[in-house]
């Protein structure tokens, strides 16, 4: 039976993002582009229920972020994850990878035993793949990168296949261990409808003081021990509860700036059209010839 962490990232849809979603200090104003589960983080998510699935145990979706990535975990529930922890706070803003590495590692602290930790290998928000093994560096853990495949697990020891150029390698490694995963290493599995009937009014705290404003008759206390009563609280973690150094939080812990945000805009040349007849073709070949793309 093992327990395994997994790290996962609500991102802004960076398939729409331009400069006009920048903000001065060079953070992304989230607020404006529709959020999706980072696709790595899917992938490295079916990566643990795997495991469980073949080894048994159970799995723990963390994730740092604004209020509305409950709207993320809850998918983490439909796809199998047993339990779900939110870490949010208004301090913990515009943090970079050396912040974020910092909050999550003490938010594992606080979750306490496990065997694994993964997360995808990188966000596409940032593509810096450098959270997680930053991560790993702060608990003190071995960490297989770029993972494939996990080939067997036997005892306290896991063999795993990862990417490498030009091929790949098996690496043995004792537990605990952290793994990014690869976008290409498994099929994320679909929802289970029976999942989504049963988690689908699971609430962080935030949402629950949210239903309980302006209602004299809803106490935020008696909501939370209902909805954990019937197992849909969504843990919820703030700087306080993980009694963190502010100083190490957010942008004040950031060193890391942007200088300049571009949007780059790609527009086509000059193009000829080629008929589709036996003159047109040969017009293309002699072009391509022409050019030595072909002979």
């Amino acid at each position: 039976m093992y327990h395994s962490i997994v790290l996962v990232k609500q991102v802004p849809d960076t398939a729409n993002i331009t400069g006009n979603v920048m903000q001065e200090d060079g953070t992304v104003n989230r607020a404006k582009l529709p959020a999706v589960f980072n696709p790595e983080d899917r992938v490295a998510l079916e990566m643990a229920l795997r495991v469980k699935d073949q080894y048994g145990g159970s799995v723990t979706a963390v994730t740092m972020g604004p209020p509305r990535a409950s709207d993320m975990l809850r998918e983490c529930l439909y796809m199998g994850a047993d339990q779900v922890v939110l870490i949010s706070d208004r301090k913990f803003a515009g943090a970079d990878t050396l912040a974020t590495s910092y909050v999550l590692s003490e938010a594992v602290k606080k979750i306490g035993s496990y065997d694994f930790i993964f997360a995808g290998r990188q966000a596409i928000d940032g593509d810096t793949a450098q959270v997680g093994p930053q991560t790993c560096e702060k608990l003190n853990l071995p960490q297989i990168t770029y993972l494939e495949e996990v080939i067997s697990i036997e005892g306290r020891t896991v063999t795993a296949r990862r990417k490498i150029e030009g091929g790949y390698e098996v690496v043995r490694c004792s537990l605990p261990v952290l793994l990014t995963v690869i976008k290409d290493a498994v099929e994320p599995r679909p929802f289970s409808a029976k999942r989504v009937m049963a988690f689908k009014g699971a609430k962080s705290l935030m949402e629950i003081e949210k239903l309980a404003e302006g209602n004299s008759l809803l106490y935020v206390d008696q909501m939370v021990h209902e909805f954990e009563s019937r197992s849909l609280f969504i843990r919820t973690l703030t700087m306080d509860d993980l009694k963190l150094e502010p100083e190490r939080c957010g942008v004040q812990g950031s060193p890391t700036k942007v200088y300049k945000v571009e949007s780059v805009v790609l527009s086509g040349g000059e193009h000829e059209m080629i008929e589709p007849t036996k003159a047109g073709l040969g017009k293309l070949v002699d072009k391509l010839m022409e050019d030595h793309i072909l002979g």
